[in-house]
């Protein structure tokens, strides 16, 4: 097992002590608001994992977001965080990947006039321990998930790497929506779930067009930095490189055909830039 998933388990112990249409949704864009959270970050010791030298670059921080999307039929969350329980330790704490966690989701929310009861929805980009970190608090909220990755991550025997279950487990027989492909969220366009598998089994990524901001499309773990987009790096721990590919190939070509800016969720010197909550982008 390579060092990056031996990370994650450690960590978690630590912290616990397709062709696709691009019209529609012009009309509905206003409805919108995405609010952008700081849900934690990492710290890594190099980034041979990700198919990236380490004197390619000396960046080693990675951002974990969070974000709320608000439409006039309900309330989505995308990616969920890190755990909770990481802010119990301050600061940075951790062996080979070091994590933190200033202010949890929860803390949060009420910024927005919202709790972790206030969701009609919530979709994982994937169900790694840095995008599922809040699944077990959250009530009331109907899952929408790829087939594939339910089946891979509430598996008996769960072997995706990265999975922790304990973190989701509350998650198994809540209310959801399986797809198996690509999902309009509310029925006019205008927020869209996009397959993009091979980083996990069911990988996915969101697709929101904003009135004021124009398209936007957040990138899940398809790319985790500026340069794996650039130079197609494949991270040494997807489930399935030619799948990831295949992906990239799939997301670019929408990319190019909606004029969607594309957000590489990680990326932290673009998410430094970004407004955060309570302050939105419609």
């Amino acid at each position: 097992m390579i060092r990056y998933i031996s990370a994650l388990l450690s960590m978690f112990l630590i912290t616990s002590c397709s062709g696709i249409s691009v019209s529609g949704g012009a009309d509905m864009a206003s409805t919108v608001r995405l609010y952008v959270f700081n849900c934690g970050m990492l710290r890594l010791d190099s980034l041979e994992d990700f198919s990236i030298s380490d004197d390619e670059t000396d960046i080693r921080d990675l951002i974990v977001p969070c974000y709320v999307i608000e439409h006039k039929k309900g309330v989505l969350l995308w990616d969920g965080g890190l755990p909770s329980a990481t802010a119990d330790i301050e600061g940075w704490h951790g062996e080979a990947m070091l994590s933190r966690l200033d202010r949890t989701l929860a803390e949060q929310l009420p910024a927005i006039d919202l709790d972790m009861n206030s969701f009609d929805y919530v979709a994982f980009s994937h169900m790694h321990f840095d995008h599922v970190g809040v699944a077990n608090e959250l009530s009331g909220a109907t899952l929408i998930i790829q087939k594939p990755e339910y089946e891979a991550a509430f598996a008996d025997e769960v072997t995706m790497p990265g999975a922790i279950p304990a973190l989701y487990g509350g998650l198994k027989e809540a209310e959801r929506i399986f797809i198996e492909g690509d999902h309009d969220v509310f029925g006019d366009g205008s927020v869209r779930i996009i397959s993009a598998p091979g980083h996990t089994p069911g990988h996915q990524v969101l697709f929101i067009n904003l009135a004021n901001t124009g398209p936007v499309l957040l990138s899940g773990d398809l790319y985790h930095f500026a340069i794996s987009r650039r130079d197609r790096r494949v991270p040494k721990f997807n489930v399935d490189r030619e799948q990831t590919l295949s992906s990239m190939d799939t997301v670019e070509a929408f990319i190019k055909e909606s004029g969607a800016s594309l957000w590489i969720e990680h990326e932290l010197s673009f998410f430094e830039q970004l407004k955060k909550a309570p302050a939105f982008y419609d």
